[in-house]
């Protein structure tokens, strides 16, 4: 019969912990394997897994002035991330350090030493993390500029905004550091009125395409007042666009949609839905868009 391993003391489950904090506990109990050794001198339980928890583990031996970066400090700050980037930082850990301080090596943990200043960190459930600002500045070297637009939407996004406008822009005047140009590059069309990266994707495949003017997330009114609010809109011409992801398949959803379709039909205005397929191959949906402004005067 396999022995029974003898549980933590209370004080050491539920979180990360230095072995110095250990006292008492054998150091083949802390080798056991419902306990996850991340760096040396530290230990975390298992069932911790997520990367907050894994962040706390790592920050217990981090140098001083150390904070968590690049995509790791993204998803610390729920920014969106194009898939590929999300998963490939699944089990990494971006870290930076102020230059002239030796940079930590160990597995799992990607080491970027850079300048950092008083304001580009900030300390957000115990974990010090790189601010929405220097976040943006960093990822223009992992991310394209429709990725960082979209990243860029959701920091100033004006219903839940994580910095200000003026507060990129502030970050990124003056600045030579890597990244900087696609970073101000992408600032330039970033839209706080934007609530998805699918808004953004579409917003700025029809940009290019000179469809516009555009107004995101317009609200449509009647004689009796709110009668929608529209991804994109080109208002002179009353034509609304729509990106319908997976969720309108609801039926109550669905239902919600016909509706509010109907009303926007009766006051005149052109509904045109668009999906991935249509993000993914744009020809048929500029082509019935090019239509739509044919029938205005």
């Amino acid at each position: 019969m396999a022995k029974r391993t003898a549980p933590l003391p209370e004080e050491l489950r539920g979180r990360a912990f230095g072995i110095h904090e250990a006292e008492g506990v054998s150091r083949s109990r802390l080798r056991a394997s419902d306990v996850w050794i991340p760096a040396r001198g530290t230990r975390l339980p298992t069932e911790l897994t997520s990367l907050r928890d894994r962040c706390a583990a790592h920050q217990l031996t981090l140098p001083i002035g150390a904070a968590f970066s690049h995509l790791t400090a993204a998803r610390l700050l729920r920014l969106p991330l194009p898939r590929f980037d999300s998963a490939d930082s699944a089990g990494t850990i971006d870290v930076t350090v102020p230059r002239g301080t030796r940079a930590p090596r160990r597995t799992g943990v990607v080491a970027h030493q850079r300048e950092l200043e008083e304001h580009d960190v900030f300390v957000r459930g115990g974990l010090r993390i790189t601010s929405p600002a220097r976040t943006f500045l960093d990822l223009a070297t992992v991310l394209t500029l429709d990725g960082l637009v979209a990243v860029g939407d959701r920091i100033i996004a004006r219903r839940s905004p994580l910095a200000t406008r003026a507060r990129l822009e502030q970050r990124l005047a003056g600045s030579s550091a890597r990244g900087v140009r696609l970073a101000r590059e992408a600032l330039a069309l970033v839209d706080d009125r934007s609530e998805s990266p699918k808004e953004t994707e579409l917003r700025l495949l029809l940009t290019r395409a000179g469809v516009g003017p555009l107004a995101t997330n317009h609200v449509v009114t009647g004689r009796a007042g709110f009668v929608a609010r529209v991804d994109l809109a080109i208002v002179e011409l009353r034509i609304a666009i729509e990106y319908e992801g997976d969720h309108h398949r609801d039926p109550s959803q669905w239902r919600r949609d016909i509706a509010r379709r109907r009303r926007l039909d009766a006051l005149g205005w052109i509904y045109l839905p668009v999906t991935q397929a249509d993000l993914t191959d744009p020809r048929a949906l500029l082509a019935d868009l090019r239509a739509a402004v044919d029938r205005r005067p």
